[in-house]
């Protein structure tokens, strides 16, 4: 890695010395100088951009306001500040000193907002959109853009899926939509298909979010679950500006979950078999060593916390370049991020990425000030590598193995190795051996390109005529190691074995637009376009193979070529096109689209969209599917009867939508009955010598499959008062998604599988506020944004007799039954069990209770709901235990700075949603260690009326899914405070723009009552309707960093 991270840093200089020369045109001409003041308060503007227009020759005013520069005489200044009006200024012969003022840009409203092929004026927005500022992703320091977003986005629900690195998020935008494919479209400058979590936050100029049907539906076929507009950082005219920024931290765990020591332990496997009338172990002859253990000088081995990895650095370093003439802009981006993850160790997790970005934009006819020619690429390249350890269902969780391995087992034994398992559990083996050599020796390479290349022809003014043709490429490469290994009597591996895996992934997408913006008699202003696409998507192969006895005991040389000898029942390998999940991916859309905006003197506003998509996942005569919408909104703040209003309200608007957009993200030709060859093999003859391939069909075709479609109905309300300090904005919706594609029952007389169906309807419903304040006093700046959403998620019908899909079993616990689903009057994935009344205290209690109970109940069983009054407690008393889904998910910032000091505190919140947490499989494993919520078990009279009693085995306390599983999943967190300080206000001649200098406090405070490491847990059993499981995920970490903000 020091060799890649050397040829990494060299790339930084090359940078650097090419583009250099950037920084000292050479001029001819006279000195001016000059001064720029604010026009309230006539303050000096320090870092005001002065550049001699159509040139990259310029200067930036100091401490002081100034600037000095060399420019011919009859030039134009332009003049150019963040949050002030551009202003342009005449170099005249006869003047060497300029006096500038620059107004404030108290209009955020004229600000520009990205719409699907478009930008739009904020103020003149009909559809519920959010935009946040790349400046504000960037100074979270987050690895992924969509962690900074979780308190920014009302409306937007963002879960981390893990908290190892390199994992990403799970993203709702108001609430799951479907028992399918739930999230949102992603288009990073105009390419679909791009994956976010391969940007470097430092390359993001904008994020948008499309949350409406009205703002989604130019998207069509693929918008049902909202849209994502990435905008990375584009080229200016002027100077070329340099930006460096950096910061390297150390992670931790920021709460561990406490297993019972040896002491602890040893007393509840003793009372389990005191609870069911057997006679207590006899540890001395069972366990090694037992003196220490039952004296107290030996408090076991705690497995989670040996395999924390202290103080993981992580770090990341990202260079900026952005300038240009009038005729060529350019951007370029160049990155490196590290982290190791807090868990996992001696195999602690790793994640390396290397991020490149190209964006170039040129003019090559002009005619004035008409750009009839317009030619620009967008091109970023990532790299990354990742290893892991095991974090999925409990069967393969070694964090899961970790919390329930038992402590009277040593780390290592007298050799030094890792510690055979005990005669006191003889299948409990050592989870951290385990770990390193079943799970941890694993690489896997990415590298990603995304690029697209446009034209844009505008033969008369606002007529533009653009032709783009973008390409997404993934190759991707996995490999791992397990070696010879024992390590109890049925964990084993007798053969070493090297696995490899790749595929190569591409698509295309072409599309043409053509929009023209015009006027009538000034008063009537329209923007009309019309476009085409063709898209194209898992154009790829797959390959992989698995060997074993390589001919090298380790990861270094764990590559198919040293495993020698080819078994016939042993060497595996693969091919096909490219499958994602062993479905495959290969699908095409073609597409026509349409859009009309007008407004009357910016006042009263209509939007009308409509989009058609033929895909190929569905049979002719469904393939089409058809997407409108439209929208309105007034300003009312523009009319003559607000007129007594102004001194107090600067903008106020309404506005309405309504909209359809589609998904049909479901496995291709489900309208044909396809052929497998797999396990299909057979005999002839009566000897059973010659095996023949056979076929068979694999799914029962549906030939009236056809897409999903989300309708909704949006109000809102824009505000913004007191000279544009206090914005408001507020929404309403209800959004409804009929026709699910979801899986059809079928028996399993009929000897296939089943194909998808449109088989169900779910309706979102909620509210989303949004509130910011921004003032100064002085030098003193301040800012608060406040942002809740309110949603209630319920499915109105899935087609089926029951009305209800079912989940898998084995969630929590071995043995187990369904633990969530979905159901026709329910949230989707809602929790499903008992509910419980307590725990029966004494044998008097138990004889006097009138309700139902179980057979051969006893004093620490539980008291289960005979929820349907049917005096018996069976299946038919499960119900609703537990919900995932927030009601409220809220963002809160605080923003502060005075003379070069910043301050920013950043926290997130949900409430009224809940966590099924289990950590032991207790149905069949009794020797597992416990987490210690099991010492307020019941254990006498009045211990305890929640957990009952434990058992030396299998027991219906344990075994029926409950509520005892279910915990409040609220947290509030402090997600980020950072304090700055800008050097350049201290010292003004130094040569640079900036140079800010930084630390951050992460993950600082998480307040819940939940008892596990993480509260924030997007795990559902792989499923993507599913979430707020926990059987032992791994958590985000603290982190304390520094880092520096530097600009030339």
């Amino acid at each position: 890695m020091g060799k890649k991270n050397r040829n990494f840093y060299l790339v930084f200089i090359s940078v650097f010395l090419l583009l250099g020369n950037l920084l000292a045109e050479a001029q001819t001409g006279k000195n001016i100088s000059g001064i720029v003041v604010s026009e309230v308060g006539n303050e000096p503007l320090i870092g005001v951009n002065v550049v001699q227009k159509g040139t990259t020759n310029g200067s930036v005013t100091d401490l002081d306001g100034r600037f000095t520069l060399t420019v011919p005489d009859g030039s134009i200044l332009q003049i150019s500040y963040i949050g002030y009006q551009e202003q342009l200024v005449t170099v005249k012969p006869d003047v060497a000193m300029y006096h500038v003022v620059l107004k404030e840009d108290s209009q955020a409203l004229e600000e520009v907002v990205v719409i699907g092929y478009g930008i739009q004026k904020k103020k003149l927005v009909t559809g519920a959109t959010v935009q946040v500022k790349g400046d504000d992703i960037q100074k979270l320091n987050t690895v992924s853009a969509l962690g900074a977003l979780q308190s920014q986005t009302p409306g937007v629900n963002i879960t981390q899926s893990s908290g190892m690195p390199g994992e990403g998020f799970n993203v709702t935008i108001r609430g799951l939509g479907t028992t399918g494919s739930s999230g949102p479209l992603y288009i990073i400058d105009g390419v679909t298909g791009a994956d976010i979590n391969n940007l470097n936050p430092a390359d993001i100029e904008s994020i948008d979010v499309l949350k409406d049907a009205a703002s989604a539906a130019i998207y069509g076929s693929r918008a049902a679950n909202g849209v994502v507009l990435v905008t990375t950082k584009q080229g200016r005219a002027g100077k070329a500006s340099i930006s460096y920024d950096g910061y390297f931290g150390v992670q931790n765990v920021y709460k561990m979950a406490s297993t019972l020591n040896a002491q602890e332990y040893a007393m509840i496997q003793n009372e389990g078999r005191l609870m069911d009338g057997l006679p207590a172990y006899d540890f001395s002859s069972m366990v090694p060593n037992w003196e220490s253990y039952a004296n107290g000088t030996n408090k076991g081995t705690n497995w989670l916390d040996a395999m924390r990895n202290k103080n993981a650095p992580i770090q990341n370093h990202a260079l900026n370049i952005t300038g240009g003439s009038e005729q060529s802009v350019y951007s370029i981006g160049i990155s490196y991020t590290s982290q190791e993850g807090i868990l996992g160790k001696p195999v602690q997790p790793k994640y390396d990425r290397y991020t490149f970005r190209l964006n170039t934009e040129h003019t090559l006819l002009k005619n004035q000030d008409l750009d009839i020619i317009k030619f620009g690429e967008n091109l970023t390249y990532s790299y990354s590598e990742k290893s892991g350890i095991s974090i999925g269902n409990q069967y393969q969780n070694d964090i899961n193995g970790a919390l329930k391995a038992n402590p009277f087992l040593p780390m290592y034994d007298e050799n030094g190795d890792y510690h055979y398992a005990l005669n006191w559990d003889p299948t409990g083996e050592n989870p951290i051996a385990l770990m390193e050599y079943a799970h941890g020796q694993n690489l896997t390479k990415k590298h990603n390109i995304k690029a697209n290349a446009y034209v844009t022809l505008q033969p008369i003014k606002n007529l533009k005529i653009k032709s783009s043709f973008g390409l997404t490429m993934e190759a991707n490469s996995y490999r791992s190691f397990e070696p010879v290994y024992e390590l109890a009597s049925n964990v084993y591996n007798k053969e070493n074995e090297v696995t490899q895996r790749m595929f190569i992934n591409s698509g295309w997408l072409w599309e043409n637009t053509i929009s023209y913006d015009f006027k009538i008699n000034n008063d009537h202003n329209f923007s009309a376009l019309i476009g085409q696409s063709m898209e194209r998507s898992g154009l790829g192969d797959n390959l992989s193979a698995s060997n074993v006895n390589s001919i090298f005991d380790d990861f270094d040389h764990a590559y198919l070529d040293n495993t020698t000898v080819i078994y016939a029942d042993k060497t595996t390998v693969g091919g096909s096109p490219y499958m994602k999940n062993k479905i495959l991916q290969k699908r095409g859309i073609a597409s026509f689209f349409g859009r009309i905006n007008y407004d009357y003197k910016e006042t009263y506003l209509l939007t009308l969209v409509m989009r058609a998509d033929g895909s190929s996942n569905f049979a002719k005569g469904h393939r089409w599917g058809y997407f409108p919408s439209v929208s309105a909104g007034w300003v009312m703040s523009n009319e003559a009867f607000m007129e007594s209003t102004r001194n107090y309200l600067d903008f106020l608007k309404i506005r309405a939508s309504w909209g359809q957009n589609g998904n049909q993200d479901i496995d291709p030709f489900q309208y044909l009955a396809t052929i497998s060859f797999l396990k299909s093999n057979y005999f002839f003859g009566p000897d059973k010598q010659t095996i023949s391939s056979g076929a068979y069909p694999d799914i029962l075709p549906n030939k009236n499959v056809t897409w999903e479609t989300s309708e909704q109905l949006d109000l809102g309300l824009d505000a913004r008062f007191l000279g544009g300090r206090l914005g408001f904005s507020f929404d309403y919706y209800i959004k409804t998604t009929k026709d699910w594609l979801v899986q059809a029952p079928v028996l399993d007389s009929y000897g296939t599988s089943a194909p998808y169906i449109n088989g169900g309807d779910v309706r979102n419903k909620g509210v989303e506020l949004a509130l910011n304040w921004n003032d100064h006093a002085g030098d003193f700046t301040y800012g608060v944004n406040l942002n809740l959403s309110h949603n209630k998620n319920e499915v109105t019908r899935i087609a089926n007799s029951e009305g209800i899909i079912h989940g898998s079993p084995n969630i929590l616990s071995e043995g187990t039954t369904e633990m969530y689903r979905a159901q026709e009057g329910y949230p989707i994935g809602y929790f499903y069990g008992y509910k419980t009344l307590g725990v029966f205290q004494s044998e008097k209690q138990i004889a006097e209770y009138s309700g139902a109970k179980l057979s051969g109940t006893a004093p620490g069983d539980l008291i289960f709901a005979d929820t349907n009054n049917d005096g018996v407690i069976d299946d038919k008393d499960k119900c609703m235990i537990g919900n995932p889904h927030p009601d409220v998910t809220m963002g809160l910032t605080l923003n502060l700075g005075y003379k070069g000091f910043d301050l920013g505190i950043t926290t997130n919140a949900v409430f009224g949603n809940q966590i099924a947490k289990s950590y032991r499989s207790f149905t069949d494993q009794p020797k597992e260690n416990y987490t210690i919520d099991i010492l307020d078990r019941w254990h006498g009279e009045g211990t305890s009326n929640r957990l009952p009693r434990v058992a030396s085995g299998t027991n219906a306390n344990w075994l029926y899914i409950s509520d005892i599983f279910i915990e409040d999943g609220d947290y509030f967190r402090i997600q980020n405070v950072t304090l700055g300080y800008d050097f350049k206000k201290l010292f003004p001649r130094m040569p640079l723009g900036q140079a800010r200098l930084y630390v951050t406090a992460q993950n600082l405070a998480t307040f819940t009552k939940y008892s596990g490491m993480d509260p924030e847990i997007g795990y559902g059993a792989d499923k993507s309707w599913v979430s707020g499981i926990d059987v032992g995920f791994y958590p985000s970490p603290r982190t304390y960093m520094v880092g520096v903000n530097l600009k030339f």
